[in-house]
């Protein structure tokens, strides 16, 4: 969870022809699943997908993630630039002391992931619903982790292979040129 401190500022409401003030709030996010859909609901496009999103989207995915309570929808307009870096920070987190060795992983997936893609995951390989609440993050690497558990390791051959055989060839014809011996 990433607790956000957005500063309080003065606007003007041009319904009322008046000035207000927003107070500094602490919200509290939750970069998840469930924040991921209600975002892609609302603007009907992958929120992991290539295409940059704009100021309003980027606002708006903040307050999908907002865990805290009746939050006065003014105050997202005033979230800095740090809040931002902070927020952006957050959701590229690992939050996991799993890593892969990418260099084994020579496929690219290109399939476009959304959050039923991911609920399908999760579905397919009996990932518990409360898993949508975790980051992100820490779930798709749990989808990663199940994949490759639940792939079936290739076989090797027990016996020797040809390139192992080759080199037995040249080392015993060397040790016969040496010794000159016929076998």
């Amino acid at each position: 969870m990433l607790k956000l401190t957005v500063p309080g500022y003065e606007y003007y409401d041009a319904k009322t022809n008046m000035f207000g003030n927003t107070k500094t709030t602490t919200l509290q996010l939750e970069h998840s699943l469930v924040s991921l859909s209600k975002w892609e609901e609302k603007w009907n496009k992958p929120f992991l997908g290539k295409e940059p999103k704009t100021m309003e989207q980027c606002i708006d995915y903040v307050r999908c993630m907002t865990i805290t309570q009746n939050v006065d929808p003014l105050v997202y307009q005033g979230l800095t630039n740090k809040n931002f870096e902070a927020v952006n920070k957050y959701i590229e987190a690992p939050m996991t002391a799993t890593w892969f060795n990418d260099k084994d992983n020579k496929k690219f997936n290109r399939e476009v992931i959304t959050a039923e893609i991911i609920y399908y995951w999760m579905i397919s390989l009996n990932i518990p619903f409360e898993c949508q609440k975790w980051h992100l993050n820490k779930l798709l690497t749990l989808v990663r982790v199940c994949n490759i558990k639940n792939t079936p390791t290739k076989k090797h051959s027990r016996g020797p292979n040809r390139a192992m055989l080759e080199q037995r060839a040249a080392l015993n014809k060397a040790r016969r040129e040496k010794l000159h011996s016929t076998g």
